[in-house]
């Protein structure tokens, strides 16, 4: 039989969940959970040092929880930390990166500051879904369940994360894919990725299945809708229907995106964010910068008009290809792995840093400290790959600054930039 215990909640932790202590000392995490209040849980998972629990009840609520605004909220897995304000939200993603950059990287660092999102809610211009067939002509579509992840929570365009364009075309979808789902390509399980441009037109990414569905009848039904791409597990996106890419307005880039080409979710904070990164790369007249994990280049081509010289490196071809597009003189990019290329470009005076959330390869800081580049701009979508890989440059480089910034509202994911210098230059 499955134990309920009473706790004080704590803080919130890098997956959301509250954070508490049992009476042995084990530390419990627990779901939909606010600091500062006092819950009714039963233990679910038990480990040495921890326990899972789920929350029963809460017998003296915080003064920060609210009633999450969104109607799928209860169940849903997509947000975790919506029945936060948002205030104590950004302080929780503070806290968040301060204890990884301490507890992990061992690191001398208080808790950053965060740059709240312009938009609480509506600023997610690409969204993806999990579709499951059940039989019968059963269909559901949404997000994975919070604490049953093997379980699918319909979700409607009352989501509250997509941008208004995204969630028109979903609520469009939902209505026009028919009985079973047949105009969509056959599978059991497919994944159906949203992507709205500044613009509002949408394309529709499927990825899954094995035949073609009817997406032509789809586009034509499906309000915003521009192009359908399908990709099986091997092998690029293929076109199905519509134009061949997507005019994306970035800032003063223009874009034409390919159907799994990377940009951040939320247009309005990342304009934030970038801007900060050119506070701090400061006069790079003459400079010699790599942009590393580049994606479309949109640092490195206002770099090289700034007049740098630029080489940015980026795995996703198609991302290179979309930077060389109009790229100005002085920024050349290159397709390949960072930790393959980036010591034949190496020295440098700037290195830009922007790795997916599995950090650094172990040779790019080897890389690093062996050229010892006069400063490097290190930015993170992972509190605890960041922490890792700074305690591994601290061998020569010195921490100038922390800014987190509020990519993702109502989850407990936190995007955070990072100024290093090299302490001999």
């Amino acid at each position: 039989m499955s134990k309920t215990v009473e706790l004080r909640i704590h803080g919130i932790a890098a997956g959301g969940a509250g954070v508490g202590r049992l009476p042995d000392g084990r530390v419990a995490f627990v779901q939909r959970t606010a600091p500062d209040e006092t819950v009714r849980a039963r233990i679910v998972e038990e480990k040495r040092r921890w326990v899972r629990a789920d929350l029963l009840r809460v017998l003296e609520p915080s003064p920060v929880r609210r009633a999450a605004p969104c109607p799928h909220y209860r169940n849903c897995g997509g947000c975790t930390i919506e029945h936060l304000e948002y205030p104590a939200q950004l302080r929780a993603k503070s806290a968040i990166v301060g204890d990884a950059l301490r507890r992990i990287g061992a690191l001398d660092a208080a808790n950053p500051e965060v740059t709240p999102s312009p938009e609480e809610f509506r600023y997610r211009n690409r969204v993806s879904f999990t579709l499951l067939r059940l039989g019968a002509g059963r269909v559901v579509a949404g997000f994975h369940e919070l604490n049953r992840p093997d379980r699918v929570v319909d979700i409607t365009s009352a989501c509250l994360l997509p941008e208004p364009a995204v969630a028109e075309a979903w609520a469009g979808l939902r209505e026009a894919w028919g009985p079973d789902a047949n105009r969509l390509p056959s599978g059991r399980q497919l994944r159906l990725t949203l992507r709205a441009s500044a613009a509002g037109e949408v394309t529709l990414l499927v990825e899954g299945g094995y035949a073609r569905g009817r997406p032509e009848e789809l586009l034509g039904l499906v309000p915003r809708l521009v192009s359908i791409w399908h990709r099986t597990p091997v092998g690029a996106p293929e076109l199905l229907a519509g134009a061949g890419h997507l005019d994306e307005t970035w800032g003063e880039e223009s874009l034409r995106l390919g159907a799994a080409t990377f940009l951040q979710v939320n247009r309005s904070a990342a304009a934030l964010l970038e801007r900060h990164v050119l506070e701090l790369a400061g006069d790079v007249q003459g400079r010699t910068v790599i942009d590393a994990y580049c994606g479309v280049g949109v640092h490195a081509r206002r770099l090289a008009r700034l007049g740098a010289r630029v080489t940015g490196i980026e795995l996703d071809a198609e991302a290179v290809r979309t930077a060389e597009e109009a790229g100005p003189p002085g920024a050349r990019f290159i397709a390949g792995r960072v930790e393959e290329e980036l010591p034949g470009v190496l020295p440098a005076d700037l290195v830009i840093l922007n790795p997916p959330r599995t950090g650094l390869d172990a040779a790019v800081p080897a890389a690093l400290l062996a050229s010892r580049p006069a400063r490097i701009i290190y930015v993170s979508c992972d509190p605890a790959t960041l922490a890792r890989d700074l305690s591994r440059l601290s061998a020569g480089y010195v921490i100038r600054s922390v800014r987190a910034f509020d990519m993702f509202p109502q989850t407990s994911h936190v995007e955070t930039v990072v100024g290093l210098e090299c302490v001999t230059t």
